[in-house]
């Protein structure tokens, strides 16, 4: 059963009633033609060509990315260089005439079999191309551990950062994944993703130039 990190009761539901409203205003002017995604680039020992998709809900409410090889791994026979994954996409999002649109709600889902004492963290940012503003996220998982798990962050309406008006600029998103292994050096494992879940939704809130 997949569990939500680091929250508390008061503070999950201030979040989901801010993340409530901030849909209900994100459905009512979010644009009546679709939006469209392309991967221009990407770029990273966690997304290998071919491994990552990317896609916009038909309501465009979403936008969800997949991956199908997003793994980092410490302890038994893994090496160095497979404790920490990192996955750099280059998004070409399509906006409708007259729109523009920013991110506000992350959730990223993966799997984790950690041990005692192994730790994992889940990191994340993404700016639009040109821009300073940038958003970053961090979450640690602990072990004894092994099950899904899910993250969930709301960007406040004072950091939504939105797409310049009047210019195509790419979205960049950024995310990795770095394990420690615990006790015994027993094989650690975490991932984003799989092929039936996807590793990252983005919730779009959309509003006219």
């Amino acid at each position: 059963m997949s569990r939500l990190l680091a929250t508390s009761g008061a503070l999950a539901a201030l979040c989901l009633g801010l993340l409530s409203a901030q849909s209900g205003s994100a459905a009512a002017d979010a644009p009546a033609e679709g939006a469209e995604v392309v991967i221009k680039t990407i770029n990273g020992s966690g997304c290998p060509a071919g491994t990552a998709g990317a896609t916009v809900s038909p309501d465009n409410s979403t936008l969800t990315v997949t991956y199908d090889a997003y793994t980092a791994q410490a302890g038994g026979n893994a090496g160095p260089a497979d404790a920490r994954k990192n996955c750099q996409l280059v998004l070409d999002v399509k906006a409708p005439a007259s729109y523009t649109y920013a991110l506000f709600g992350l959730d990223y889902r993966g799997y984790a079999s950690l041990p005692a004492r192994a730790t994992a963290t889940i990191k994340s940012d993404y700016y639009f191309q040109g821009t300073t503003d940038d958003v970053f996220q961090s979450h640690p998982l602990t072990g004894p551990y092994q099950d899904d798990w899910a993250v969930s962050d709301s960007v406040p309406d004072n950091r939504l950062v939105w797409a310049p008006c009047g210019s195509q600029r790419y979205l960049n998103v950024n995310t990795s994944l770095q394990v420690r292994a615990g006790s015994g050096n027993r094989a650690s494992v975490v991932t984003m993703g799989s092929t039936d879940v996807p590793g990252a939704s983005y919730r779009l809130i959309w509003k006219r130039c």
